[in-house]
């Protein structure tokens, strides 16, 4: 990719199971000048058993208590033509589309249809065969670690090396699997650790509202940024609420595109636009009083001033002591 960090704004299921509102979260994303659009496959029936629960937060933002888990994800489901559908209007608009998949059917249907890199969401990282399903297509993957310690991580990371994944084609994600996650339980030094102890590139999926915290993951060294978006925080729906507007999207765009810039090189040297300064924010020695030819220069004749266009007030002690070959005037250079 062209940029250092990637950037995935998680659509995820913010479309309704609506074409028209999927398609206008295209728009948004391509808008942002982000590097994917991701969207979730699933099959309700192969995803969820049919007496499960919504989780709070689901029963919150969906204001209905009534429906179950299952009965919420059919209605969020995207078929294959609206997949097919998705991916030529993301080729239309100049972003690149991506999804999750959350059973094998999907993982399968994905593959097929070309996807650059597989996405596993934090429910998935203790599913074995899920896995080794989606290691066997030796992409790319980046792995969320939500609800995880590091043993889980460890062993997930080790079925994929043990099916020929290569650390070097991971990227794990810290995250936290509240919508929204409290600042609090944010723990973002968790990336880092990750990162070093197992040697993979790393980065944040954010559920926090707002954007600040994306950008400290990027401060900090972040490879990979995923972050929910909408196009209406109020609209009825599972994850909207914890999702960016579309003005936020782009303000967190520009953010990190900023300090993707200002994180540099990493070499101490003198910037471009700052050598001019130089010689004037700098210092050098120069006539306190005025000074005859042949006397020497001391402590207490001698001084340091703007502009550093002479000798540098580092090397005091080899002039002090020396006689002047000139007559000096008070603030002449040396």
């Amino acid at each position: 990719m062209e940029n250092k960090v990637i950037i995935i704004a998680e659509a995820g299921v913010n479309h309704n199971g609506n074409m028209t509102l999927a398609k206008k979260l295209i728009d948004v994303a391509a808008d942002a000048k982000v590097d994917y659009v991701k969207f979730q496959t699933f099959k309700a029936k192969k995803l969820v058993v049919k007496s499960a629960q919504k989780a709070d937060y689901q029963k919150e933002n969906t204001k209905n208590n009534t429906d179950s888990q299952f009965q919420m994800l059919q209605k969020l489901e995207l078929s294959k033509k609206m997949h097919l559908e998705l991916l030529e209007y993301c080729k239309d608009m100049g972003v690149k589309f991506l999804s999750t998949g959350f059973d094998l059917d999907s993982l399968d249907f994905l593959n097929e249809l070309g996807i650059e890199c597989f996405k596993v969401p934090s429910g998935e990282l203790t599913n074995l065969p899920y896995l080794r399903k989606i290691a066997s297509f030796q992409k790319p993957i980046i792995i969320s670690t939500g609800m995880a310690d590091m043993k889980e991580v460890d062993d997930a990371l080790n079925v994929l090396n043990m099916e020929g994944v290569t650390q070097n084609n991971i990227t794990v994600l810290h995250c936290n699997t509240e919508y929204p996650t409290p600042i609090e339980d944010v723990n973002l030094n968790a990336m880092n650790t990750m990162g070093e102890r197992f040697s993979v590139n790393y980065g944040y999926s954010d559920h926090t509202l707002g954007i600040e915290v994306s950008i400290a993951a990027v401060a900090k060294g972040a490879n990979v940024i995923e972050k929910h978006f909408t196009l209406d925080n109020n609209m009825e729906g599972p994850d909207h609420k914890a999702s960016l507007e579309p003005k936020e999207l782009k303000d967190m765009v520009t953010a990190i595109r900023n300090i993707e810039k200002a994180l540099g090189h990493g070499r101490k040297e003198p910037s471009p636009s700052e050598i001019k300064n130089k010689a004037i924010a700098r210092k050098s020695i120069v006539a306190k009083t005025r000074i005859e030819k042949g006397c020497l220069f001391t402590e207490s004749n001698l001084t340091v001033k703007r502009p550093g266009t002479g000798i540098s007030p580092m090397k005091w002690d080899a002039i002090v002591g020396t006689k002047a070959t000139k007559m000096y005037e008070e603030d002449d250079l040396i």
